[in-house]
C-alpha cells in the first residue's frame, strides 16, 4: 500500500505529527529506531503535563495512544534509504522492507557532539545539561557551572544565575570582550580561566578538575553541545541545510515544509531547540502542515 504520510524518527516531534495525521485518518507509518536524544536523562521537565515523569515513561504512553488510531502502524527499524518515485517518495528499513507515500517528515532528530573532557560523557543528562529550562530548577540553587565549548557560553552564563550562583570555565576556548565582561560582573559571574582536566563526581553533587589540581564543585554543570543530523536521508534526498553555532539543521518555510516538494522536517531536526515541550510542539504543527499539502497541491 501507498500511506500518506511516513514519518522517520519515533521520538516526541515524530510521535506529535503522526498524532494530529491519524486524527485527519490519513494513513500513517512511523519507522523508529528506539534512539530518543534525551534517552540519558532520568526526568523530563517544563512540559506541561508530563514535568517531573522519566522520558521513557512518557514515550511509551504517547506512542500507545497514536497506536490506538486504526490507521497508524509503527515499525521498529532503521531507515536506510530515502528517494522520491515520481509519485510520491519510497524508505527502505535495515531489514531490506520498502515502502511508499506520498509525503514524508523528517523527525529524526540530531546527535551531540561533546567537548572532549574524561568523565563528561558519562554524565550526559544527569549531572551535565544543555538546557536550564529542563534541568535548572532541581539544582536547588545549588552552585553552577559552565563549561565554555562555544562562544555561546556567554549566553548560558549569563541566564544561568536566575538557576543558583554560576562559575563560567572559559577553558581557552573564548575570551569575553569587554562589554561581555561588563554584563558578567553585573551578574556576579565569576570567571575560571584554568583549564579543565576531567569532571567527576555523583549524585547531586559534580566536581570539576582544574589543571593544577584544584577542585570545584557543583550542583550541576551546563555545556554548549553542538549538533548534528542523526539520519544520512537528509542527504539522500537533498534538503538545503541551514548551520549555525549550536550545529547543522533541516531548512523549512513556514509551513515546515523543506527545499524538496513533500519532504517535511520539525523537532531537532530542523530546530535548535532541545527542549521536548517545544518539540512536541513543533511536530504538531508539521502534521497538520503536512496533511493539509495532501489537500491543497
Amino acid at each position: 500500500m501507498t500511506y500518506d504520510v511516513i514519518i522517520i524518527g519515533g521520538s516526541y516531534a515524530g510521535m506529535s505529527a503522526g498524532m494530529q495525521l491519524a486524527r485527519a485518518r490519513c494513513t500513517v507509518l512511523v519507522i523508529d529506531a528506539g534512539q530518543r536524544r534525551n534517552r540519558f536523562a532520568k526526568a523530563s521537565h517544563g512540559f506541561l503535563g508530563q514535568d517531573g515523569r522519566s522520558p521513557d515513561v512518557i514515550a511509551e504512553q504517547a506512542r500507545g495512544q497514536l497506536l490506538a488510531y486504526p490507521s497508524v502502524r509503527w515499525h521498529k527499524q532503521t531507515a536506510i534509504e530515502a528517494r522520491s518515485d515520481g509519485e510520491g517518495f519510497k524508505v527502505t528499513t535495515g531489514n531490506g522492507e520498502t515502502f511508499s507515500a506520498l509525503r514524508l517528515i523528517l523527525a529524526t532528530g540530531v546527535t551531540d557532539e561533546l567537548p572532549n573532557i574524561p568523565g563528561l560523557a558519562e554524565r550526559w543528562g544527569q549531572q551535565v545539561f544543555h538546557c536550564p529550562y529542563c534541568h535548572g530548577y532541581e539544582l536547588n540553587g545549588g552552585a553552577i557551572g559552565v563549561l565554555a565549548a562555544s562562544p555561546l557560553a556567554i549566553h548560558h552564563a549569563l541566564i544561568l544565575p536566575d538557576w543558583g550562583p554560576t562559575t563560567l570555565f572559559l577553558n581557552r576556548v573564548f575570551e569575553p570582550d569587554a562589554e561581555q565582561l561588563v554584563k558578567l560582573e553585573g551578574r556576579r559571574v565569576v570567571l575560571e580561566r584554568e583549564p579543565v582536566v576531567s569532571i567527576s563526581g555523583e549524585g547531586e553533587q559534580v566536581e570539576v578538575a582544574l589543571a593544577s589540581g584544584r577542585v570545584v564543585k557543583l550542583a550541576g554543570l551546563f555545556t554548549q553541545p553542538r549538533t548534528h543530523l542523526a539520519s544520512p536521508l537528509v542527504a539522500q534526498l537533498g534538503c538545503a541545510l541551514e548551520s549555525g553555532p549550536t550545529g547543522e539543521f533541516i531548512r523549512v518555510d513556514l509551513m515546515r515544509e523543506t527545499s524538496v516538494p513533500g519532504v517535511f522536517a520539525c523537532g531537532d531536526t530542523a530546530l535548535a531547540a532541545g527542549n521536548v515541550a517545544i518539540a512536541v510542539g513543533d511536530g504538531a504543527r508539521t502534521g497538520v502542515a503536512a496533511h493539509q499539502s495532501l489537500l491543497f497541491r
